[in-house]
């Protein structure tokens, strides 16, 4: 596949795979005039990819969990990695969870102070 159709596919720019393969989490070859090719189950792993960025993830750490993602085997250590980064996703949630309850009292009063 090419750039483009992996673009497009995932829902992603090609300056984004650009990105991707720059930091090693996807791969590419090259055809004979230069241009990247990908196979077709990158889409699928760009999928993961924006998933895990939009947890909070680094692209440094999404490298390392990458392959455990893809094989379901892991390491002790790779596991207590992916248990830390859980808790820590529980804690954003709780905290995000806290906020929205703070702005839905504020909602209640802004609606409540329009309606006098």
């Amino acid at each position: 596949m090419r750039i483009g159709e992996v673009a497009s596919a995932a829902g992603v720019s090609t300056r984004a795979l650009r990105y991707y393969e720059q930091q090693q989490l996807i791969v590419s070859n090259r055809s004979a005039g230069g241009q990247r090719l990908y196979t077709p189950d990158t889409v699928e792993r760009v999928r993961w990819i924006q998933l895990l960025y939009a947890a909070g993830l680094s692209s440094r750490t999404i490298v390392e969990f990458l392959p455990c993602v893809h094989t379901g085997i892991a390491g002790p250590e790779m596991i207590a990695r992916l248990r830390a980064e859980r808790d820590r996703l529980d804690d954003h949630m709780r905290d995000l969870a806290a906020t929205r309850a703070r702005l839905d009292s504020v909602l209640t009063a802004a609606e409540r102070s329009r309606g006098r």
